[in-house]
């Protein structure tokens, strides 16, 4: 599998493999094995946090729940996690403006450009069908190259079922 079938498989579905926004914690780690704790989210709290499988990194809110996913694009090689992508899951990066937009053409994805995330040297298109940004450096006199790709979060508010669970 190449990585635009990954990231466009992930623009129409809002998922890879066992990752989605809302997938309970431990169905992810069953699935991927234990990931890369980066850390907090925060420096006053435990929760959320940061976890990543190579360059897929989720946000994990205290109620175990993936709260947010993307796929860092800007390095020189794209590792995501085998079992779920196929061969060895390390793909080249650098994808352009250009592909990224045929291979979502081709695959049937709707999308739009994303006016609020497009300025000074970025820009952003967003996925019609799950919501994904695809947000692309653009350096200076080159064509725009990915930088990141995001699945959106769930929206879910911990803090508010804590407070209704506390009355």
């Amino acid at each position: 599998m190449e990585i635009l079938d990954v990231l466009t498989s992930m623009a129409k579905t809002g998922r890879l493999g066992p990752v989605f926004s809302g997938a309970d914690w431990n169905d992810v780690t069953a699935a991927l094995g234990e990931p890369w704790d980066i850390g907090t989210m925060s420096r006053n709290r435990r929760w959320p946090r940061l976890f990543a499988y190579g360059d897929l990194e989720l946000s994990v809110c205290r109620c175990r729940k993936v709260s947010l996913i993307c796929v860092q694009t800007w390095r020189d090689v794209v590792e995501l996690p085998p079992s779920v992508v196929g061969g060895t899951g390390t793909f080249p990066a650098g994808l352009k403006h250009a592909e990224v937009v045929s291979a979502l053409d081709r695959a049937g994805c709707s999308w739009e450009p994303h006016a609020a995330l497009t300025f000074g040297n970025q820009c952003t298109l967003t996925a019609i069908a799950s919501g994904a940004n695809f947000t692309f450096e653009i350096p200076e006199g080159e064509e725009p190259v990915l930088n990141i790709m995001g699945l959106p979060g769930d929206g879910h508010d911990c803090s508010a079922q804590t407070a209704r669970q506390d009355h």
